[in-house]
């Protein structure tokens, strides 16, 4: 706090900087303050609202760390976060009680907007102001009187009245001392590495994480044009109700074991509709806006390998992903800590781009970071074939290299067949029967007529022509002829000469 106890700066973590005003708040009395600065490592950001218990009578060791769920949950104490769209240094927030109890804010000059209720008008109320997530720094300025026949929000908008302005200097705000509660811990925070707050909007699910995120990852310059780009390239929101050209792409490509975390920041329940993702090995700087399609089904025309699934399980405001692609080219998800399952097989011998496409419910994603530690929201990376996903698989094979396969809430997604990819994609070793060194087998273990040119997944083995693979996948308890090992996709392989 500076020495006019005017400005606060939050000194370490993301919170556990609760403050109050040093005086009780007139009704119609707006308190404005100004952000002084962020830091866009965190999530969430300020919180404002009232109480009217008496600050000089709160011991600052029985404040809690968040202002919301914790202190608003006890009597006397009123609070809401601020979007965070607004918590930009140098804006103004400027926010108010009415006598019937019910907060406004407005951001700058703009049009005032309810932002809750049920404050108890009848006693004291001091501002309440937590310093909180992306919010490390904010200046109470002069406070000002709304007048009481200006009962309509948009009517706030134009009241700037310097004869109601408190000038003395015994009713100026400022900010009492013994609330801002700091906790002298040493907190690093590199240009790389970026830990992840334990907020109250996502602490249910936070403590998953790892505790140090790479921050390098962000979203691509190229996007869709219905799709805005927020704070610091980490957040794409929705802009308009069309779910069309809403592609959004990593800013570079993944690394092997790389662990995604993505965090869904607003879903609207109403509609219908969940996230779309996928990987890519098209670099999304050769591409144009105008060759983004409105349906990224349309992508499978390209040349480049592409292959999008949807998340079946149901999204909602403060879930977190994970996506990881292992050294087998298997993208495998985790839902809040529980692992998913692999989800997408690529060729991870080529640099693989991932992109999100946003539609239906889910309105707004923020990248959180990535790692490669072995930490990893308990995802189930299985050490060999012999493992299963914990819930049903849904596979998109990299049958070709135009590729774009759309998987639904069924247990697979069958491939389409094209031309052949680029390279590749690595096979498994099956830990039943070693793979077999030198060149391939000429004769199918079925028909005995073709060659051989098609892949058992997952066990690995090379022993079928496509026809009879197809064949064999058809049938009923399907499994390898060599193994005996489940068949879930056949991959049909080229060979180089």
């Amino acid at each position: 706090m500076d020495t006019t106890q005017k400005a606060v700066k939050r000194q370490a973590s993301f919170c556990n900087a609760i403050t109050f005003s040093n005086r009780p708040i007139v009704i119609y009395e707006q308190v404005r303050l100004k952000i002084t600065k962020k830091q866009c490592c965190w999530s969430g950001a300020l919180r404002l609202g009232f109480t009217s218990k008496d600050p000089s009578r709160i011991n600052p060791d029985t404040l809690p760390k968040y202002a919301c769920p914790d202190l608003v949950s006890q009597s006397g104490f009123w609070a809401k976060a601020l979007p965070e769209e607004f918590a930009n240094e140098g804006n103004i927030i400027a926010f108010w009680v009415d006598k019937k109890g019910r907060v406004f804010y407005r951001v700058n000059d703009s049009t005032a907007m309810l932002f809750f209720s049920g404050v108890r008008t009848a006693e004291p109320l001091w501002a309440l102001i937590d310093v909180y997530g992306l919010t490390r720094g904010v200046q109470l300025l002069d406070s000002e009187i709304i007048p009481p026949d200006c009962l309509r929000p948009r009517s706030f908008t134009a009241i700037r009245r310097p004869s109601l302005r408190r000038e003395t200097e015994d009713t100026r705000l400022s900010v009492s001392l013994c609330d801002l509660n700091l906790q002298e811990e040493t907190f690093h925070v590199t240009a790389t590495t970026c830990p992840i707050p334990q907020n109250s909007l996502n602490s249910q699910h936070s403590h998953l994480l790892p505790s140090q995120l790479e921050s390098d990852l962000r979203f691509h310059h190229l996007r869709g044009p219905h799709v805005k780009i927020l704070d610091d390239q980490t957040v794409a929101r929705l802009e308009h109700a069309r779910e069309e050209r809403t592609l959004v792409f990593t800013s570079r490509p993944l690394r092997i074991n790389e662990t995604i975390f993505v965090k869904i920041n607003k879903s609207n329940a109403v509609r219908t509709g969940t996230l779309s993702y996928g990987v890519t090995s098209c670099d999304p700087s050769t591409l144009r806006p105008s060759d983004l399609p409105y349906n990224p089904e349309s992508l499978v025309d390209r040349k480049e390998f592409w292959a999008i699934c949807r998340v079946v399980v149901p999204l909602q405001s403060g879930d977190i992903l994970g996506f990881t692609v292992n050294s087998d080219g298997e993208l495998h998800l985790s839902h809040n800590g529980a692992g998913i399952g692999m989800q997408v097989c690529a060729d991870c011998s080529q640099p693989l781009w991932m992109f999100f496409v946003l539609h239906g419910a889910i309105m707004q994603i923020r990248l959180l970071g990535s790692t490669i530690l072995a930490e990893r929201l308990g995802l189930s990376t299985p050490s060999s074939p012999t493992s299963t996903p914990s819930s049903p698989t849904v596979l998109c094979s990299g049958v070709s290299g135009p590729l774009l396969s759309t998987c639904g809430s069924g247990p697979l997604c069958s491939s389409i067949s094209g031309t052949a990819p680029n390279s590749p994609s690595s096979l498994p070793e099956s830990p039943i029967s070693p793979s077999v060194s030198g060149p391939w087998g000429d004769e199918c273990t079925i028909c005995y007529e073709n060659m051989v040119d098609t892949v058992i997944y997952s066990c690995g083995h090379m022993c079928l022509c496509y026809s009879c693979g197809l064949k064999l996948k058809k049938m009923a308890n399907a499994c390898c002829p060599i193994c005996r090992r489940a068949i879930k996709d056949i991959i049909k392989t080229y060979r180089s000469t």
